[in-house]
């Protein structure tokens, strides 16, 4: 078993920047992938960044491309996301999620909310 913790969300200003964390714990030693996907209320879930642990591959979102960077730490156990040039159609919760295989996600967070004043 695998936890998530997410952390880093707040209320920023458009044009502002944020930064996510996620700390993994439990068997972190079976994830290979992991990423963020957002929700936000009457929209579609949204795969916003992912990266595959085993070669650091990344795959980021049209709508955020350009304006964020998806990374982990040495250890491989913490998950970051930086947001730059936040757009109010950025807010949303952001949940973290892994898996034990590339393109499954088994793990997910609780969330942290990302709220963007105009």
């Amino acid at each position: 078993q695998v936890q998530l913790a997410e952390s880093g969300g707040g209320l920023v200003q458009a044009g502002g920047s944020l930064r996510l964390s996620c700390t993994a714990s439990g068997r972190t030693d079976t994830i290979i992938v992991m990423g963020w996907h957002r929700q936000a209320p009457g929209k579609e879930s949204e795969s916003v960044a992912s990266i595959n642990l085993m070669g650091d591959t990344t795959y980021y979102a049209p709508s955020v491309t350009g304006r964020v960077a998806i990374s982990t730490n040495n250890a491989k156990n913490t998950l970051y996301l930086e947001l730059n040039s936040l757009k109010p159609d950025d807010a949303a919760v952001y949940y973290c999620e892994a898996g034990d295989n590339p393109g499954r996600y088994t793990y997910w967070g609780q969330g942290t909310q990302v709220a963007v004043s105009s």
